[in-house]
């Protein structure tokens, strides 16, 4: 829930209107220019050496991070707010299609650079493909929606944009204008065909446009910064704000370079991707929901749950995942572009009146047909805004392996900004066994965030780490160098690496839960029955 709180939302620990986008907007300033605790290195700028053979999913993983990388792809120079902006007309393209992108620049010309993001020895990212030159021009005002308060940039095709030889990734397309008076990302994600025997990393695309204030509204805020000004329904035909890849960048991108430093078989999907593509998770191995993943469709969520009880492990690298229920709708540019969540209006939702009222889209947990995400997740969203040490409850358990922790060790600030909780009185999976029980207080109320792990009874694992910040700390480097962000140094930094390292390994190899069974302590944290 990683932006102002809705007014309905004050029971469960809300922040004050604005702070928590002011937050996330420095922190989204700060998250291009982090450095990894795993993902160190030097990169390259040379051009691309040819692709070496390679056997299957991981040697194609491998083989592709053995690349030169190019560390220079980063933003430097942002510029002034209508430099250059752009947005792609499709959230993913299969490997090998075409999509189109809409640019608008007060400059000249421009370049676009494509970037896969990886490990590529530390660097991040290689470049991909680079366009000529391009005429820049200035387009159109956005198109206001009254009825859901919904901005449209509408803008006309720039250019089409091929990716035949890309591989399979997270992109990122770098705005940069001629003369260089602007830079600015556009995403883009080159999807699997298919996630067999793979561990398939997931890009929150529904949670950026959320947040997304292009336009001066989002599903939080409207102008004038009031949540009963606020969008109910957000186009992903607009840019996205700031550097245009906030959210990517911090809650995503560190992740996905430790995935693939581990060599790993990878499959890669937007959440957009898994909710309107029903045969995507079969046979994964894993899906792993990145730092923040809040907005699904109740489709999403009933096909993980689906590929849960068949064997398919579950990360949650974050909190509040799957909190939102949100509904899919066509615009003018084709399906799925607009993400629709009317929040506390729900009434006012078509659905309540005239549908089935399980679309209705409000919280999961709520009404009009409340249903909590914990009975997937395992845990509970409870709050924002909270800073507090993580504090190691179970040290012998195979996820902390190699860290040498040992109990009631901490980490500071690493639960924040949000956290979840193991909540026995909500629908929990069980067995379920609680590794880290960090006591905080939030709002002036005190409470635990939880890190969990969990076996269900068609084998696959589950594990959720409980608060937002943990894909973010996978960059914490040590005291006082590049990198460090809210108090947390080298030490959590090389702790978050090495437990994510070991849940990744594990679940990439099959239904964790027969291999790995958890011993529910439920009774002894939170005097729940105990599991039989």
């Amino acid at each position: 829930m990683d932006g102002q709180r809705d007014s309905d939302d004050q029971e469960t620990a809300g922040g004050a209107p604005g702070s928590r986008r002011r937050f996330l907007g420095m922190a989204a300033a700060a998250g291009a220019g982090l450095a990894a605790a795993g993902c160190t290195g030097s990169g390259s700028g040379r051009p691309a050496a040819s692709h070496r053979p390679a056997s299957g999913p991981a040697a194609a993983v491998r083989a592709e991070n053995d690349r030169p990388g190019d560390r220079h792809w980063r933003i430097t120079h942002r510029g002034a707010p209508s430099a250059v902006e752009g947005y792609t007309d499709r959230v993913s393209v299969l490997p090998g299609e075409e999509f189109g992108l809409h640019v608008s620049t007060t400059a000249p010309g421009f370049l676009v650079s494509a970037y896969r993001m990886g490990w590529y020895g530390g660097a991040r990212a290689r470049l991909v493909w680079r366009s000529e030159r391009i005429a820049g021009r200035r387009q159109r005002a956005p198109r206001f929606d009254a009825a859901t308060r919904t901005v449209h940039a509408d803008w006309e095709r720039t250019l089409t944009v091929p990716t035949r030889g890309w591989p399979e990734g997270s992109y990122l397309l770098r705005l940069d204008t001629d003369p260089r008076t602007g830079q600015r990302y556009v995403p883009i994600t080159v999807r699997s065909a298919t996630t067999a025997g793979r561990t398939l990393l997931v890009n929150g695309s529904a949670t950026w446009q959320a947040y997304n204030e292009w336009g001066s509204r989002s599903l939080y805020n409207g102008a004038d910064g009031a949540f009963r000004t606020r969008s109910l329904a957000v186009s992903f035909d607009r840019p996205y704000d700031k550097d245009g890849a906030g959210k990517f960048l911090i809650y995503e991108q560190p992740a996905v370079c430790l995935a693939e430093r581990l060599g790993i078989p990878l499959a890669y999907a937007t959440g957009v991707d898994v909710a309107t593509r029903p045969g995507l998770l079969a046979g994964a191995a894993a899906v792993v929901f990145l730092g923040h993943d809040e907005y699904w469709t109740p489709e999403q969520r009933a096909l993980v749950a689906r590929a849960r009880d068949a064997g398919t492990n579950l990360a949650l690298l974050g909190a509040n995942t799957c909190f939102r229920r949100i509904r899919l709708e066509p615009a003018a540019t084709g399906r799925d572009r607009l993400v629709v969540c009317y929040k506390a209006d729900y009434r006012d939702d078509p659905y309540y009146a005239h549908g089935d009222r399980a679309l209705v889209t409000n919280d999961f947990r709520r009404e009009p047909a409340p249903d909590p995400e914990s009975s997937l997740t395992g845990v509970l969203y409870e709050g924002y805004p909270t800073e507090a040490a993580y504090v190691v409850a179970r040290p012998d358990h195979w996820v902390f392996a190699g860290t040498g922790v040992r109990a009631g060790d901490s980490f500071r600030a690493l639960v924040g900004v949000e956290y979840d909780r193991v909540t026995p009185e909500a629908p929990t999976p069980r067995p379920l066994e609680v590794l880290a029980h960090s006591p905080l207080v939030c709002k002036g109320t005190r409470s635990h965030s939880d890190s969990a792990y969990g076996a269900h009874p068609g084998g696959s694992g589950l594990f959720a780490t409980g608060t937002m910040r943990w894909v973010e700390s996978l960059d914490a480097s040590g005291p006082g160098r590049h990198g460090v962000r809210h108090g947390m140094d080298g030490r959590t930094g090389a702790f978050t690496t090495r437990v994510t390292e070991n849940v990744l390994r594990v679940f990439a190899a099959g239904p964790a839960g027969r291999t790995h069974p958890a011993d529910d302590n439920l009774h002894q944290v939170y005097g729940a029955p105990a599991h039989t």
